[in-house]
């Protein structure tokens, strides 16, 4: 299983080509007002564009309403929405684009409540967006009944490959990284961290991997 690595709260292009260089799956573009990390719409395009058709790009949102929805998905170039707010079932049904839906800790019942979203399972008291440890091991339940979800919160290049490992014999569909990431007192990303974290997540799907039996070809 290849876990797929999400590095978030990109603010720059060139941040955004070396998450592409380090091997991750997807960029976060932050819409959410008062986020140190929110992007202009022209900031967004040029980031959008700078990696198009090398990643998945993903526009976060929080309680946003439908109009200011629309006016980023009119002029930036995205392939999933995120929500990181109070959005019921029916408000993310409406977007026509495959959805993350941000919730606190391995909640059951928000898994039950949007069960068409891919579920970022973050911090469960703090929140989404401020890079806090939480017990991760709490989602092996949910992952072991087929759920895909994300796990965020306090992740490092430092300590990714033990988080996972903590889920003994179940990978999440996703990890997912913003403060965990970025040059010491800022927002822009460190080229060498996001190419750590990447290294590091593979590093652990290879030690979770089950040997093949005996004769068996790889």
């Amino acid at each position: 299983m290849t876990v797929r690595i999400k590095i978030c709260g990109i603010v720059h292009p060139d941040d955004a080509a070396a998450a592409v260089d380090a091997g991750a799956d997807m960029i976060g573009l932050n819409f959410v007002p008062g986020s140190p990390r929110c992007l202009t719409l022209d900031a967004a395009a040029k980031i959008a564009d700078r990696v198009e058709g090398q990643v998945e790009r993903v526009a976060i949102f929080r309680d946003a309403p439908w109009s200011e929805i629309e006016r980023v998905t009119r002029r930036v170039q995205l392939e999933r929405i995120q929500f990181h707010g109070d959005e019921s079932e029916e408000e993310i049904e409406l977007v026509d684009y495959p959805v993350i839906k941000a919730v606190r800790g391995a909640d059951r019942e928000a898994a039950v409540r949007y069960p068409g979203a891919l579920l970022l399972l973050d911090h469960p008291t703090q929140g989404g967006g401020q890079g806090q440890a939480w017990n991760w091991s709490e989602a092996t339940e949910l992952i072991a009944e087929g759920y895909d979800l994300m796990l965020a919160g306090g992740l490092t290049p430092d300590n990714v490959q033990a988080v996972l490992g903590e889920l003994g014999d179940y990978l999440p569909w996703g990890v997912d990284v913003a403060t965990g990431v970025e040059q010491p007192g800022a927002v822009r990303k460190d080229a060498s961290r996001i190419a750590s974290f990447v290294a590091a997540v593979r590093q652990a799907e290879k030690l979770e991997k089950p040997e093949k039996p005996e004769g068996e070809e790889a």
